[in-house]
């Protein structure tokens, strides 16, 4: 479950980082659609397996392979570099060199001492080894410090960036979120992940703290999936503040609204375009992806590029201005039909 909720990352965010609703949606009612308002099924096809991440296991694997490049190069076969390094056997070398077992900076060390790698190939590969342990965090890992620490770690991100693009397939991302609307979702992740630190209301502050940013020279594009604003993960006031809150936001000369409807045909070019993982894109140098398990980090230029490439497959899908504000309003008039049934 993202922890922004609502990356990653890869989610992502964020209960952590700040990107969408609601932690895992189990047993969650969302609103009942009045008969008038005809309501399509929407297949939910994710790119990538919650953990390990694809993109993280590729990761570790090219550095693996590196491993092995810099051995065989050096005419060391696996049983003489068990030796070298003081091993029984070479069954930890084939672990590490498979991307099977953790690869530590000290790891990568011992390869560049015995095949005497140069002084630049050595800094090259600890840079890598060090980028590859940023690059997936699990969720338990980040709630240890509480959830308030989580939303200062990403305050400078945000106070720092010219550019965000939020995609959000399951809730409001947190920039966008109430303060109301918040506490329900950072609440429900303290009760997901059974924190002992109840700091919640702090975590709160915290999190609106950051939306001055909306006020400052950043560009903050935002694509919701319509479901996003239909899940109903707190009371219905709740709620509807909140979809009267994005209606404001709509206005505002640093945010694009988007908004996906899910009764559109979802082509683009002639091919399918499937709902993903929420996501994040600060610049165009980081993604941010917020897995039910854990948070995913990319920063090579390929892996980047390519949700630059989803990110605009969603953009053309979504109603923004006054198509944005009638599906806005469609789920604002559901809530009213609710209110009105239960008098």
């Amino acid at each position: 479950m993202p922890l922004d909720s609502g990356a990653g990352v890869t989610c992502t965010t964020t209960v952590f980082t700040g990107f969408y609703t609601s932690p895992r949606v189990r047993g969650v009612e969302a609103c009942r659609t009045p008969a008038s308002v005809a309501v399509s099924c929407v297949r939910i096809s994710t790119s990538m397996p919650a953990s390990p991440s694809s993109s993280a296991q590729a990761a570790r694997q090219r550095l693996a392979d590196r491993l092995r490049d810099l051995r065989t190069r050096a005419h060391i076969n696996g049983v003489q570099f068990a030796e070298q390094a003081g091993w029984s056997n070479s069954t930890q070398v084939s672990l590490i060199e498979r991307g099977q077992r953790t690869i530590t900076a000290d790891h990568v060390r011992l390869w560049c001492r015995i095949c005497g790698a140069s002084p630049d190939t050595t800094e090259e590969l600890l840079a890598e080894q060090a980028h590859v342990v940023r690059m997936w965090v699990a969720n338990q890992q980040l709630a240890r410090g509480g959830l308030r620490r989580l939303q200062e770690e990403t305050r400078d991100l945000y106070a720092e960036a010219r550019q965000m693009r939020f995609y959000a397939s399951k809730g409001i991302p947190g920039l966008l979120q109430t303060p109301a609307y918040c506490g329900w979702a950072l609440r429900s992740i303290r009760h997901e992940f059974q924190m002992e630190l109840d700091d919640v209301t702090a975590a709160v502050e915290a999190r609106m703290a950051r939306k001055h940013a909306l006020h400052g020279p950043c560009r903050f594009a935002f694509v919701l999936e319509q479901e996003a604003i239909w899940h109903r993960t707190c009371p219905r006031q709740v709620h509807r503040e909140q979809l009267q809150h994005l209606l404001r936001v709509i206005g505002m000369p640093s945010v694009s609204l988007g908004i996906i409807p899910w009764a559109r045909e979802r082509t683009v070019a002639g091919f399918g375009v499937w709902p993903d993982e929420s996501f994040l894109i600060t610049g165009d140098h980081l993604v941010t992806v917020e897995l039910v398990s854990g948070n995913l980090t990319v920063t090579r230029r390929e892996e980047v590029a390519s949700y630059v490439q989803a990110w605009e497959r969603f953009t053309a899908l979504a109603r923004v201005g006054d198509g944005a504000v009638a599906l806005i309003q469609t789920a604002l008039d559901a809530l009213d039909a609710l209110d009105e049934h239960d008098r």
